[in-house]
């Protein structure tokens, strides 16, 4: 009797073993992505994180995306690129033409509707510019106006032909 109670118990130990490992590994999870939003303000928690990018010249279809982060010393980077993809009959036969746009800097947060980009914008279109790069360094503004879900350049003239550009980050 007392071995079938022994290996009663020791089964129940056993089974009741992974579930305990996967409490403790969720448990984990959720405490490191606390952490990791712990120092972060409400409207901070709004505009940290992976976002939609896009320039209307490459696609609405294909978003690139873009991450906005706080390093440990506060400041607030912003990276990302949108590629130009060009589909056949499927989206399996997809490839890039070349075009691309990329953002890369730092970023100060006025409210939820207005972010000011301090770095570098590059774009390539294959007809503008003669195909050339555009490069754009300096301060730019992002704001979303109206019932807009995203944030859009205001600095949208093309600084070396005759467009304008929509250069977009969706909120998450």
């Amino acid at each position: 009797m007392k071995r079938i109670i022994l290996g009663l118990l020791l089964i129940a130990v056993v089974t009741a073993m992974p579930s305990t490992i996967d409490a403790k590994k969720r448990t984990t999870r959720k405490t490191v992505q606390e952490e990791k939003y712990d120092n972060l303000s409400a409207l901070e928690r709004k505009i940290v994180g992976k976002h939609m990018l896009s320039l209307q010249w490459i696609s609405w279809k294909y978003f690139g995306s873009v991450t906005i982060k706080k390093e440990a010393d506060g400041t607030i980077t912003c990276k990302g690129e949108q590629l130009a993809i060009n589909c056949k009959d499927s989206d399996d036969d997809c490839k890039t033409n070349g075009d691309y746009l990329k953002i890369d800097g730092i970023i100060d947060i006025v409210d939820a509707k207005h972010l000011v980009f301090i770095g570098e914008i590059r774009e390539k279109i294959y007809h503008m510019n003669n195909g050339q790069e555009v490069l754009r360094q300096g301060t730019f503004h992002f704001e979303a106006t109206g019932n807009r879900k995203y944030w859009r350049m205001q600095e949208m003239r093309n600084p070396v032909d005759e467009c304008v550009d929509y250069i977009d980050i969706y909120f998450k």
